[in-house]
């Protein structure tokens, strides 16, 4: 899958034999997707290592708070990370790129498929970019609720990275169809979206990016298996149920 959570997952003998779970490294982007202005979506960022190299995707939650996928960060140093805000086109020069202060990674998390995939990172100064509001209703996760995803990840399975922010609309699929399609599901942590027949995802190197219901941050990018393959919806971490511990970051 995805790219992303999902968005990108993190598991690199599994992301090898499924192209999912994914990797930190490998990021996901969005499958079927067509570009979209960052001014509409101020708060998409992009992770990248400190020489560059983009590997997932993140929200502006604050102007000096971005949420990501634990996945993304878990193996890595606040030194060696930056958050790009503000950049539509990944070979531009515009917008912000910021390094890390703090570096938060849920503390239950050990891998994707179980969950608790989300992490807050503290940027060392605020950002002009606008943030987007976190989804507090639990409730507000029915099935075929339509939701936005975007991300820099790849735009089709095995592909290329793209260069500009993707985005797409896919909707929310019911726990019993994602547990049928995954056995690690888990309701209590994790949603899923996409279409039954697919062609339309997050993908490698989209992790960590944005899953949006009516303006709000409802899902992090997390994990799945391929890219838009049919029966097989992206895995997004369920940010309303992790708003404790998220709020406790900002």
């Amino acid at each position: 899958m995805f790219g992303v959570v999902a968005a990108v997952a993190v598991l690199a003998t599994a992301a090898a034999a499924l192209l999912g779970p994914f990797t930190a490294d490998a990021g996901q982007q969005i499958v079927g997707g067509q570009r979209v202005g960052i001014a509409d979506h101020q708060y998409a960022v992009y992770l990248t290592t400190a020489d560059g190299f983009q590997f997932c995707g993140g929200t502006l939650v604050a102007q000096d708070k971005v949420l990501t996928a634990a996945h993304c960060v878990a193996a890595r140093s606040a030194e060696n990370l930056r958050v790009v805000s503000g950049r539509e086109d990944k070979n531009s020069t515009e917008g912000v790129v910021s390094p890390i202060s703090k570096l938060w990674v849920h503390p239950q998390f050990t891998k994707v498929t179980e969950g608790n995939d989300v992490a807050v990172l503290t940027l060392a100064k605020k950002v002009p970019s606008t943030p987007l509001p976190l989804a507090t209703d639990p409730d507000g996760y029915a099935a075929g609720t339509k939701a936005t995803v975007l991300g820099w990840g790849r735009t089709s399975e095995g592909g290329a990275t793209s260069r500009y922010l993707m985005g797409a609309q896919v909707p929310l699929t019911s726990d019993t169809t994602c547990a049928g399609a995954y056995t690690d599901y888990d309701a209590a942590t994790m949603v899923c979206a996409g279409l039954p027949e697919g062609g339309v995802d997050t993908c490698q190197g989209d992790s960590g990016g944005p899953l949006v219901i009516r303006g709000r941050l409802a899902g992090v990018s997390s994990w799945g298996v391929g890219c838009a393959e049919p029966g097989r919806p992206g895995v997004y971490a369920r940010v309303a149920d992790f708003i404790p511990v998220i709020t406790a970051q900002l």
